[in-house]
């Protein structure tokens, strides 16, 4: 049956749930919240030379930064998850594809970048731009712990729960629905995940939870 004829999916329990979600119009930030957000972010940054980034899914593939050092990583009190409805990336309007954030609770491995002091405003204007369109994240300084026992400070964006396009924790059936229809501007939801799992994997990285979800709905 087409989206259309059939709007619901079987979730947990024999509930329906809504596919498509009711997401309402999509608003992009201006270029001047942007740069308040940036100004924002950085006043809250705590003293250092250092200036890292930590990464939780595409930044980990395609970092696109000017990184003097990349490090395994670890942080507490959040993890990862397809917690963010996508309608241009890895959907559209019509059919919303899911892509990764973090989420309070748990703890993620990941990846950070240690950013070349002397390109940083521009990295970080390039990252706003890739990052914060449309304000879904909390740009946030998480204490992380690196593979080798050094703690640091690092820049993340984490998921803001009080917007429309939170997700939260999706019913298989759903998470396999847009892994079937959804499609957006940069590939499906699928292949976003099958190649985060693959970097992952290559950087020594196993996210069982992950892993576990593309098995059962991929």
């Amino acid at each position: 049956m087409t989206l259309e004829s059939k709007p619901e999916v079987p979730g947990d329990g024999g509930l329906l749930i809504a596919y498509p979600p009711a997401l309402g119009e999509a608003r992009y930030l201006s270029d001047a919240e942007l740069e308040l957000s940036l100004k924002k972010t950085l006043a809250m940054r705590a003293a250092g030379d250092e200036f890292w980034i930590f990464a939780y899914g595409s930044l980990i593939w395609r970092p696109d930064l000017p990184t003097l050092e990349t490090a395994r990583a670890r942080v507490q009190g959040y993890h990862r998850g397809l917690y963010l409805w996508s309608r241009v990336n890895r959907g559209t309007p019509q059919t919303p594809g899911l892509v990764l954030a973090l989420d309070r609770g748990g703890s993620c491995n990941g990846l950070v970048f240690r950013i070349d002091p002397t390109q940083l405003d521009e990295a970080l204007r390039t990252l706003w731009l890739r990052e914060m369109p449309m304000g879904s994240y909390q740009p946030s300084w998480l204490h992380c712990t690196l593979a080798d026992g050094r703690r640091i400070q690092a820049l993340s964006f984490v998921m803001r729960r009080g917007i429309p396009t939170y997700a939260g924790r999706l019913p298989d059936a759903v998470l396999r629905t847009v892994f079937e229809r959804a499609s957006g501007r940069y590939g499906t939801t699928h292949d976003y995940v099958a190649r985060t799992v693959h970097a992952l994997r290559e950087h020594g990285i196993v996210d069982l939870a992950l892993e576990s979800l593309l098995k059962r709905c991929g």
